[in-house]
């Protein structure tokens, strides 16, 4: 069995490090937009944070189809973890995305701006995700509809994605694109050690819950085990009945 805890402090120690070091960068090295200044520098959070969840949920739809081809509850696990954190960097986005809009733009939300409605309407989508799994008792079906949900969407996300990068930007930036000269060298590297440092962030909270939710299972395990061990045997009377603690 996979020990999903090895090498989570050294992992630790490097997310701290390259945070550390992506928030000094946007800080006191990139220079401030011509345009919209300080309030610019929230791009080496939301655009990090975005492309990371977009890239958890795909992950999420390939360890549901290795469920599928496997049927090893562990990678319904690893897809179900993979998901939940996309979900919490999603609100990330919103939030951070909000603030920079009400400082650029004036208003805290656009309807006209295909960007923001598109990745409006995949965090929608895969907040049905819980809701749908949790509402299937039985843990094979559970894990099956689950994993059929994540690659269906999952493949959704770049077709979204394409789709929405060739339609017409009304006033979102295409930061990332051709048609806009790209960015100075000191906005792209620090971009850059901030997009590898969310990564690292989003890669070590999911080995962290996935120790978590194995370390939960394994003592489960034992103590049902223990209670096995422990239990009278058949034909006792009443009396050598084992309590039961609530």
């Amino acid at each position: 069995m996979t020990f999903h805890g090895s090498g989570l402090r050294p992992l630790s120690i490097a997310t701290a490090v390259v945070l550390v070091a992506a928030f000094a960068l946007a800080a006191f090295y990139a220079p401030e937009d011509a345009d919209q200044g300080i309030i610019q520098k929230i791009f080496y959070i939301h655009v990090p944070i975005a492309i990371v969840a977009l890239c958890g949920f795909v992950a999420g739809g390939i360890m549901g189809l290795q469920y599928l081809r496997t049927r090893d509850r562990v990678w319904d696990l690893r897809s179900y973890v993979a998901i939940h954190l996309s979900l919490i960097l999603g609100v990330a986005v919103l939030v951070t995305g909000s603030i920079w809009a009400r400082g650029s733009w004036g208003v805290w939300w656009t309807w006209d701006e295909p960007m923001l409605v598109s990745f409006l309407i995949v965090f929608l989508l895969y907040a049905t995700y819980q809701p749908l799994r949790f509402s299937i008792e039985d843990p094979e079906r559970q894990a099956r509809y689950a994993s059929v949900f994540a690659i269906v969407a999952g493949a959704w996300v770049p077709i979204n994605f394409a789709a929405v990068r060739m339609a017409d930007s009304f006033i979102h930036p295409r930061t990332l694109g051709t048609t806009t000269g790209g960015m100075p060298g000191e906005m792209m590297f620090t971009f850059l050690v901030a997009l590898v440092g969310v990564a690292l962030l989003y890669v070590t909270l999911w080995k962290f819950e996935m120790t978590a939710k194995q370390t939960r299972g394994q003592i489960r395990a034992l103590r049902r085990r223990l209670a096995g061990e422990q239990a009278p045997p058949a034909g006792a009377g009443r009396s050598a009945a084992p309590q039961v603690h609530v």
